[in-house]
């Protein structure tokens, strides 16, 4: 048996933790990747700053000396979702090794991709709605070209994902041009979830 030194990281850019399991010879080299840790504040912060004009106008609408509890209520409810939330994306994380990829999603849900599956990894620039400006994508994808595990430059530093492809042991293709998702809905439906495969105005 044997256990190697343990490398963690954590910041801004999202944690990485490099560790290895007790198995026999070398060790299984495990990455556990997790998103940006102050992106739960920048989404956080704006819907608190919803939520308040919406209390105000509940003790301005309703009788005043009856509002109290209506208002108490729906900051307890919302507060209880935040908290919710915000557990969840803390807890939200991927290990990686040369056997595969364990995703613990936002809602809990756990999903796993055996290494014999991926056939490997894509980067491409995405260009955000309405917008000239990009972000970068990564796609794991599968021997049968569908993507199954997707990281978004909004939740996954840039650093984080280059540890992809050499963790699992594949090749990572980068595609130079950027495309819009209405492009890549076209020519690569199976790398995108179910709700952008179809388009709103089509």
């Amino acid at each position: 048996m044997s256990a190697a030194p343990v490398d963690s990281r954590s910041g801004d850019a999202g944690g990485s933790f490099t560790g290895t399991a007790a198995v026999r010879g070398d060790g299984l080299r495990v990455l556990t990747l997790r998103p940006r840790r102050t992106l739960g504040w920048s989404i956080g912060l704006p819907v608190v700053a919803l939520v308040l004009p919406l209390l105000a106008a509940e003790l301005w609408l309703l009788d005043p000396r009856g509002a109290w509890p209506i208002v108490a209520a729906t900051g307890f409810v919302v507060a209880t979702l935040f908290a919710a939330a915000w557990a969840s994306y803390q807890h939200t994380s991927a290990s990686l090794s040369v056997y595969g990829i364990v995703e613990r999603g936002f809602f809990g849900g756990t999903s796993i991709v055996a290494a014999r599956d991926v056939a490997g990894v894509l980067r491409i620039q995405m260009y955000r709605p309405n917008s000239l400006e990009t972000t970068q994508e990564l796609f794991v994808v599968s021997r049968s070209g569908r993507g199954v595990f997707r990281m978004r430059g909004r939740f996954w530093s840039t650093h984080t994902m280059d540890r992809v492809a050499p963790t699992l042991g594949v090749e990572e293709t980068v595609r130079p041009e950027p495309v819009t998702l209405g492009e890549l809905r076209k020519t690569d439906p199976k790398l995108l979830y179910w709700f952008e495969r179809r388009s709103l105005t089509s």
